[in-house]
């Protein structure tokens, strides 16, 4: 069957969804922005991907955030995006805002992981490859690496935008203090750090309680949150225990020892409010991380356009 071209909605940027600058940069993020970590590699249907991607992009998800070794398999999610490009997106492209990262296992040996000027230079060439694309809009360094010197980390990601491989640099879950460093180094190169990612959610709370949302908030850095409902936990999924196709029953990102008596309480308490609120908790949770001071945008996964139209809602939800 042949599908019709894709047409974005011609409504796309008055669909409700809003923007905050990144920092002190040009840029604009859409406070919900979509990640390709899990439902977008090559265990995935294509087809699914497809559609929550044009979904995401006709109600003005513009942010598209990969990274080299999404899949599941490594690389095929990048893949995926290539595909993408190919058959929705290319016309688009200067509507969009795509980022990868390099910095986790991605190909055997010593040189396909953390953080040598070799991986990443190596990383960012893959990845253009599997992305069909000439440049990305943002790259990272995808975690800190204390083993290769800082400065050998930073210059790679200098040079990488002085070729034009990318448009702007992020460093991911570094250490305050090395923030620190990254930021003069890069300002001293004119190439200034756009943004952090890290985890934030209600149950996890150390990039504030470590200075990390301050620091980037006095710097004029922006901030990024994943995993915004901490796996699932901030959702209605195991408000009555452990349902048994849910990650938690498969042992593998959450573990069924989290799931305490003391939090599954807390998490009923939050329900309770977000109840009286008019909302979910996934809702109220995503609207919490948006309200505070410094964060610039809220990464969410989707395994399908419901999901993600739900998670959208947070931009509208009542100030916290």
């Amino acid at each position: 069957m042949i599908l019709p071209p894709y047409q974005a909605n011609e409504s796309r940027y008055e669909n409700g969804m809003q923007y905050a600058r990144c920092g002190r940069s040009g840029v604009l993020l859409p406070k919900v922005s979509l990640g390709f970590w899990h439902n977008f590699g090559s265990v995935d249907p294509y087809e699914r991907s497809r559609e929550i991607t044009r979904f995401a992009f006709d109600h003005g998800i513009t942010h598209f955030d990969l990274a080299n070794n999404y899949g599941p398999v490594y690389g095929s999610a990048e893949e995926t995006m290539g595909r993408l490009m190919d058959d929705t997106f290319r016309p688009y492209r200067d509507e969009l805002f795509i980022s990868t990262k390099a910095g986790y296992d991605m190909w055997p040996g010593p040189y396909g992981d953390w953080g040598s000027r070799k991986y990443l230079m190596a990383s960012i060439d893959q990845s253009l490859r599997r992305m069909k694309l000439d440049y990305v809009d943002l790259f990272y360094s995808h975690r800190y690496d204390p083993n290769t010197p800082l400065e050998e980390t930073l210059q790679a990601l200098v040079d990488i935008v002085r070729a034009g491989k990318a448009l702007y640099i992020g460093i991911s879950r570094w250490p305050l203090e090395a923030l620190r460093f990254a930021d003069d180094y890069l300002r001293k190169r004119d190439v200034p750090l756009l943004i952090f990612q890290d985890k934030l959610n209600m149950l996890n709370r150390e990039p504030q309680q470590a200075g990390i949302l301050d620091y980037c908030h006095e710097h004029g850095i922006g901030f990024i949150a994943f995993s915004p409902l901490a796996q699932g936990l901030l959702t209605d999924r195991y408000l009555n225990g452990i349902p048994q196709d849910s990650r938690m029953a498969k042992e593998h990102f959450l573990k069924s020892t989290m799931l305490t008596d003391d939090l599954l309480q807390q998490l009923r308490t939050w329900n309770d409010e977000a109840r009286q609120r008019g909302e979910t908790l996934a809702e109220m949770a995503l609207a919490w991380i948006l309200a505070q001071q410094g964060v610039t945008s809220v990464l969410v996964g989707a395994s399908s356009t419901q999901q993600l139209a739900r998670n959208i809602k947070c931009v509208t939800a009542k100030a916290l």
